[in-house]
């Protein structure tokens, strides 16, 4: 049933989209006849508007993996470089958070634990969003930066790293048995960024399944009851996420891919020093305006990522 209203959506949508450009093509005609530059102005930003909702659309239609259009949950983990690496995944964290904003979707931090000088040394997130899955899947793996740092008092350019790990948050139609006797559960007083109490009562949660080792925490309620369910839930996610890798039992496993957080594991490069470029070494694009990036421009990295994969299967 779910199907088949996604394929109702999409048709419906697609007349939409046919009887809007029949609307522009009159109104360009129009203009036309009458000479009116108000018209044709008119019509050629309607057309612009349409032609990036087609493009939107096409590149949504690539989204075909079962769970594309689930949200997403987020793991960023500081790597080789001390300081410097728990500076990056703040900076990374901004940069995913403006991604969400241009999109329109909504983030929320369920866990996060601060560097010890400067910045975060993991954090996890979910993005709540239709695709959200879809899209971030192309983030997942090592993330390299290239700069002067700012923690260096003679100026000197380091290069340091940082992990991305995304799965889908999976429905709840999706059942998955945990035994109460494979979990070790410990409590923990919540904190938040640079070390400040959010409470001063345990109610933080971690959970550790033992069979797996999967390690999920929460920590964004005041209410221990509900930091478990989140961090129940978190659990079932990444223990189903381990499962379809047991049964897709591919070469490209994601957490293989991902590899060490250092050198010559990176999947993008952000260079901001000695020159300006962003490189995604997967897919060869190149974005020299590394701020807008920073800022959350990283639609052109998941379309060409998505390309590719598409490209593979058939």
């Amino acid at each position: 049933m779910q199907k088949l209203n996604q394929l109702k959506t999409a048709v419906r949508d697609g007349d939409t989209l046919a009887a809007e450009f029949k609307n522009i093509q009159d109104m360009g005609e129009l203009g036309q006849a009458e000479n009116d530059d108000g018209f044709l102005r008119q019509a050629d930003t309607d057309l612009t508007r349409l032609e990036n909702e087609l493009k939107s659309r096409l590149f949504r239609a690539k989204l075909s993996g079962e769970f594309d259009r689930h949200n997403a949950i987020v793991n960023l983990h500081s790597g080789a470089g001390g300081t410097e690496a728990c500076d990056w995944v703040e900076m990374l964290l901004r940069m995913y958070t403006r991604w969400a904003e241009r999109k329109g979707y909504q983030t929320e931090i369920i866990d996060i634990l601060a560097g010890e000088e400067a910045g975060v040394k993991s954090v996890t997130f979910l993005v709540q969003g239709e695709y959200a899955y879809g899209y971030l899947k192309s983030e997942i793996g090592v993330h390299r930066l290239v700069r002067i740092s700012p923690f260096d008092a003679n100026k000197r350019r380091h290069t340091t790293f940082a992990s991305c790990d995304v799965i889908p948050e999976i429905s709840e139609e999706v059942k998955i048995e945990i035994n109460e006797s494979d979990l070790r559960i410990d409590t923990y007083r919540a904190s938040g960024h640079g070390g400040q109490h959010i409470n001063k009562t345990e109610s933080a949660i971690r959970i550790t399944h033992l069979p797996t080792g999967t390690v999920v925490q929460s920590q964004k309620e005041r209410s221990q009851i509900k930091n478990r369910a989140t961090a129940m839930n978190l659990l079932k996610a990444r223990l189903f996420e381990l499962d379809q890798e047991k049964k897709r039992q591919k070469a490209e496993k994601h957490y293989d891919d991902k590899g060490a957080i250092a050198w010559g594991s990176q999947i993008r490069s952000y260079v901001f020093c000695p020159y300006t470029l962003v490189k995604d070494h997967r897919t060869g694009v190149e974005i020299g305006n590394v701020q807008a990036v920073m800022d959350g421009e990283l639609d052109k990295f998941m379309e060409a990522y998505l390309d590719k994969e598409v490209n593979k299967r058939s």
